[in-house]
């Protein structure tokens, strides 16, 4: 069994060692152009070239939980594309999400610069039941997000394209339930793949059904969000403000108006970084099931590539 390895901006030693400590008596290479053909590829943003040359996939394996970079390339017909389904990630985001909702509900940004200009302030603390928190997208990170958000009383609603259930949240789903999942959100939070459906998802018609006062939490890819919508909805006060850790250039262009927006909170895509180990291990699993026979329908991950997730 050979199995290659092709990610852009990813340090491959690490990952080639941990691939033959979880894969004994497997080929692991890292991929050049002209490489021998290979069984599985475990990539991240790979080259068209790569997946050109490589016609005997059995399978890929995909780096991280979202696939909008591996969408818009030409994909080898017929091969199977498996994404990470966890892998250490949604407890990073349930953490990242908690936060940034916490931070804006209790106003810890306003006491932060309150303290910095010398300011012992006093707020009237908010009631939870006036912010209710709408999850877009139900997926693995998602569920996990809307649940940890509801062991801080939030009244949690979500929104994904198929009906889903999530205890104690109150779910919406498709077209039919994405304007009343809307106008009961008042903290909005981007959690959906990118697909041709939910590009722009975030723009201005959209964000003014939010509650008034409403804010916009984006942790899933910079291409949900319209940027100058965002912007002029803060401005002109139907929005309080967003936290934002993805961005449709990244890094973020210094010239960017987010940059210097005081209600806008910055993070360098750091949510949920991939986990090297249990990634490793995920994947080195799967290939090991499927090598035993188990086929590719039951593998958590399978990306439908029709739906683009």
């Amino acid at each position: 069994m050979r199995v290659t390895f092709c990610c852009t901006d990813t340090k491959a030693q690490p990952w080639l060692e941990g691939l033959k400590a979880a894969l004994p008596g497997a080929e692991i290479e890292g991929w050049k152009p002209g490489a021998p053909a290979a069984d599985y590829a475990v990539v991240w943003a790979p080259p068209q070239q790569f997946l050109d040359e490589q016609k005997q996939l059995k399978g890929i394996f995909n780096i991280g939980a979202g696939v909008d970079a591996l969408t818009k390339l030409r994909l080898p017909a017929g091969v199977p594309l498996v994404r990470l389904d966890d892998a250490g990630m949604s407890v990073q985001m349930a953490e990242y999400v908690c936060h940034a909702v916490i931070r804006h509900f209790r106003e810890f940004d306003a006491y932060e610069a309150d303290v910095a200009a010398g300011k012992w302030s006093y707020r009237k603390p908010s009631t939870r039941s006036d912010f209710p928190v709408g999850v877009m997208g139900l997926g693995v990170l998602g569920t996990r997000v809307a649940q940890a958000l509801r062991q801080f009383d939030f009244p949690v609603q979500g929104w994904s394209r198929s009906a889903k259930t999530v205890a104690g949240v109150q779910c919406f789903s498709g077209d039919a339930g994405f304007q009343d999942f809307l106008s009961a959100t008042r903290i909005l939070v981007c959690l959906l793949p990118l697909t041709p459906d939910t590009e722009n998802i975030m723009r201005r018609d959209t964000l003014q059904k939010l509650r008034p006062g409403g804010y916009v939490v984006n942790v899933a890819r910079g291409g949900h969000l319209v940027d100058e919508d965002l912007i002029a909805l803060i401005d002109s006060g139907h929005l309080a403000g967003a936290t934002l850790d993805v961005f449709r250039t990244e890094p973020l262009p210094p010239a960017h108006p987010f940059w210097n927006h005081s209600k806008i909170t910055l993070t360098p895509h750091t949510s949920a970084r991939t986990l090297r180990d249990e990634s490793i291990a995920q994947i080195a699993g799967k290939i090991r099931a499927l090598s035993s026979g188990t086929p590719f329908a039951s593998l958590a991950g399978l990306v439908d590539l029709k739906k683009g997730y």
